[in-house]
């Protein structure tokens, strides 16, 4: 039997795991296991190779480190079980007498150049000239739509539908406000995310109609975030218009709790993990390193802003966006930190 871990080392924030040398689960502190959301007596005496997502990767860097005191740093490991969601992390492995002790260092998925510093001016050229250009459009739907609400009032469900047009309507209208006189940013208030995700989701079912099967699969139990909702609404609904774009026939929505997570230079305690999956042709594999880049796009007929200003959004939000996408399985995801509430 193993000896039990000292409380320093149980309660330490830094996610951490003890393999013995034949490559099994010896032991691991609590926070390894709110990370996994795996309890310990399911991880202890667990093969490595069911955690390593890539496996045999943990394997052999263990195995390189031989001599007492070795360590290796090893970059952007990624861990699942049992097909569930995937995490990853930087990961330091230490030789020890009778095994390895690994040290996580959980990060979010995707990390590179910072794509977002190119957009303001990429904004400022392609779209304030079609600011003007939408100004009209906008005002003869609010119209249309004040006209559709009189001819509609004994119908629930026209009225609602109509009810969401003039959302947007305005919503858009105060978008080209902004980018034809900037204005300060609004002051971030708690908000409740699925609030966010409702709004776009029929906002996408209105758009996409019959053709696309729009699915939600919320934690309920998340808390609230701070930050601005119409931004948010605009950062999830470019992605989920990019996803109907792909050519999807079915796109989801769903929202976790994200354990100690790594999003930029801040270790987050708890964050809100927000996915848009779709069963598309998927992100073309030559633009993954350039696919947040301004104006760039994998069809012919795409403007290249949507994904880079739901960056710009995520980063407002100290957060994070990235994605992972083959052909028929497209995934990306909003990190977004919830603040800690001191006592």
């Amino acid at each position: 039997m193993t000896e039990t871990l000292t409380p320093a080392l149980d309660q330490l924030a830094t996610p951490l795991l003890w393999l013995e040398d034949s490559g099994r689960v010896r032991d691991c502190n609590a926070a390894f296991c709110t990370w996994l959301s795996l309890g310990k007596r399911r991880l202890q005496g667990m093969d490595i190779d069911q955690l390593d997502h890539e496996a045999p990767r943990l394997r052999e860097l263990c195995r390189q480190c031989r001599q007492p005191e070795d360590r290796i740093l090893a970059h952007r490991l990624q861990l699942s079980f049992g097909g569930q969601q995937e995490h990853f992390a930087d990961a330091i492995v230490v030789r020890e007498a009778d095994g390895w002790r690994v040290e996580w260092h959980p990060r979010a998925e995707f990390d590179g150049a910072d794509p977002a510093l190119a957009l303001p001016a990429a904004l400022s050229l392609a779209l304030k000239g079609l600011a003007h250009e939408l100004r009209n459009p906008l005002a003869g739907l609010k119209g249309a739509a004040q006209l559709l609400h009189k001819k509609t009032g004994d119908q629930p469900q026209a009225q609602a539908l109509v009810k969401l047009i003039e959302n947007e309507v305005v919503r858009l209208t105060q978008l080209i406000d902004q980018f034809m006189t900037p204005a300060p940013p609004k002051a971030h208030t708690a908000l409740n995310i699925h609030s966010v995700l409702e709004t776009v989701r029929q906002l996408a079912d209105a758009e996409a109609g019959w053709s696309v099967k729009l699915e939600r699969d919320y934690d309920p139990s998340l808390p609230d975030v701070l930050g601005d909702a119409d931004r948010l609404t605009q950062a999830v609904l470019n992605l989920v218009r990019n996803a109907l774009q792909s050519g999807a026939s079915a796109v989801s929505l769903r929202s976790r709790a994200e354990h100690h997570v790594q999003i930029a230079d801040t270790l987050s305690k708890l964050a809100l993990r927000i996915e848009i999956a779709d069963n598309g042709r998927g992100v073309p594999e030559d633009l993954h390193e350039q696919i947040f880049l301004p104006l760039v796009s994998g069809r012919a007929e795409g403007t290249g802003l949507g994904l880079p200003l739901a960056l710009q959004i995520a980063r407002e939000h100290r957060g994070s966006l990235s994605f992972r996408s083959r052909p028929g399985h497209t995934v990306f995801t909003l990190l977004l930190p919830v603040p800690e509430v001191t006592p």
